[in-house]
């Protein structure tokens, strides 16, 4: 929803519903309490349901992880967003809401922020959530080796001077300033998690605790019945690993399952007709094709740009999404106020294409692509193999590798591949996908000849406080993205779940699928 800010919306809204009164401080704004309840609302004491929900998730494999802060695919995501909350949340409309903060508060030049902790909040061991918790914390994802929670932190977080208040307030202090800190803070890679953690056991404080794992095939968690929200109706989640989609939607189908995230568009009319609900949501999720700039042949940027004109985008919404979504222009973060809009939309252009690659020596270009399952339920694919047929066109020759475990051991090495992503906000997934140092920079963009002028920008846009500012140095980034970058976006996806017809309590979400994997709001009948 570009020309709006979900997160300066969010807060005003959260006012307005509160009563509460906003601080303005030098421009800033304070993030306030919205009460006892949890993202189900409603407070502790909520009468339990009872039952079991079994979720189907495409994608994983025998590196799957219950680490907090290091999850990769959709199972992973899954779990993690069950058993672990960040200090915000990411609400249904995509704006910030409090979590286990009460409040943050930044200083007027974005150099400190100031965290107060809710009251009330025990990990599932039963220990409350504490300063020391939150520093542990913030150590673990943004220290040495930081994860994708804290790859934007960790070259500016002081830690010298990020402190401890008392138990239930910390100072985060930082090296140079960081304007939309609290986006990074409200992603689900950034769960709080207990000073002495152990990702073997782990120990966090959503509404399910953890009761067994076995990577590539499931896990089991209980209801926590002391959770500082609104108690989960259900007695216990299973999530359980498909490596097929359409195994997963006929596990469904047999109400062997009860949900399946990321349906596949082509059985979406089968689900309804048999029975089962849809839940669709507007996102700013895509499934990009990715080039290595730092490989040949992609490091000669005509080739890129010849691969991006080959796509006919259209054609990919109309078929590899059923028409479930919205053109993209090979730039991320559609819900960003400082998206875009005025570059040129890119269109198939196959005598243009042919061109290019004529000047780059590449005429006749034969390439491989990996991709492999759960990438966006089938959309990774079939818009793969749409990309075949449209290759063609320019004489270029595309053969598809479809790896059983593309998320292994040579996920991020691939000259040619596919990914996929949620929504975010422009700054924290340039953190992760395409700085140096991200935790997935999947394209080697740090290594192309105008990544230092790029990354003066974001450098330049994070530091800024003044918003009119901060949206030019982000545009003029996503200038030198849009016509120099690896990565080609097409599209972005309306997201369709599926649920059994015996499963209700589960809401559209802009952020991730399935109300965000929040099944504590879900109940089963029948």
């Amino acid at each position: 929803m570009p020309g709006n800010d979900p997160a300066r919306l969010s807060r005003r809204d959260l006012f307005r519903m509160t009563g509460l009164a906003a601080a303005a401080v030098g421009g800033s704004q304070l993030l306030a309490a919205c009460g006892g309840s949890g993202p189900g609302g409603g407070g502790n004491g909520a009468q339990s349901a009872g039952g079991i929900l079994i979720h189907g998730a495409t994608g994983g494999g025998s590196d799957d992880t219950l680490d907090a802060h290091r999850p990769v695919n959709a199972p992973d995501i899954a779990r993690v967003s069950n058993l672990f909350e960040p200090l915000l949340f990411w609400d249904a409309d995509y704006r910030i809401a409090p979590a286990l903060a009460e409040s943050i508060e930044p200083s007027a030049d974005a150099m400190t922020w100031t965290i107060s902790l809710r009251q009330g909040v025990t990990f599932h061991n039963g220990k409350d959530v504490t300063a020391e918790d939150v520093l542990f914390t913030l150590n673990r994802v943004a220290g040495k080796e930081p994860t994708s929670a804290g790859v934007a932190l960790a070259p500016i977080i002081d830690f010298d001077g990020t402190k401890k208040v008392d138990d239930s307030t910390v100072v985060i202090a930082l090296k140079s300033p960081y304007a939309v800190l609290d986006y990074l803070l409200a992603e689900y890679t950034f769960g709080i998690v207990p000073a002495d953690y152990d990702p073997a056991n782990p120990v966090g404080t959503g509404a399910f605790k953890y009761k067994s794992f076995d990577p590539g095939q499931n896990s089991v968690f209980e209801r926590y019945d002391d959770y500082w929200g609104e108690a989960a109706l259900l007695d216990e989640l299973r999530i359980q690993n498909f490596t097929d989609e359409n195994a997963a939607v006929n596990a469904l189908l047999a109400n062997q399952v009860q949900t399946v995230d990321n349906l596949p568009y082509n059985l979406v009319d089968s689900v309804k007709g048999q029975g089962g609900q849809t839940i669709e949501s507007n996102t700013g999720a895509w499934v990009p094709f990715t080039m290595r700039v730092d490989a040949a042949p992609f490091s000669d940027n005509r080739v890129r740009q010849a691969m991006r004109l080959i796509v006919d985008r259209q054609q990919m919404i109309d078929n590899a999404l059923s028409g479930y979504g919205t053109l993209g222009n090979d730039l991320y973060a559609p819900f960003d106020t400082a998206y875009a809009s005025d570059l040129p939309q890119r269109e198939q252009d196959i005598d243009q294409a042919r061109s290019l690659l004529r000047q780059a020596g590449q005429e006749g270009l034969q390439v491989e692509l990996n991709t492999g399952p759960g990438i966006g339920g089938n959309v990774g694919i079939a818009s793969a193999n749409l990309f075949v047929e449209q290759a063609k066109q320019a004489g270029v020759d595309v053969r598809i590798n479809r790896r059983s475990e593309f998320y292994g051991d040579q996920y991020l090495s691939y000259p040619f591949a596919q990914d996929f992503w949620n929504t975010r906000n422009y700054l924290p997934q340039a953190a992760v996908g395409v700085m140096k140092g991200g935790t997935y920079n999947e394209t080697h963009f740090d290594k192309a000849d105008v990544y230092p002028q790029f990354a003066q920008l974001i450098e330049t846009a994070q530091r800024e406080t003044d918003e009119a500012k901060r949206t030019q140095a982000l545009q003029d980034a996503q200038e030198i993205e849009y016509e120099n970058g690896g990565l080609i976006i097409w599209g972005f996806r309306r997201n369709v779940d599926g649920v059994g017809a015996g499963v209700s309590g589960i809401e559209p979400n802009r952020y991730l699928p399935l109300n965000a994997y929040k099944f504590q709001t879900a109940s089963v009948s029948g």
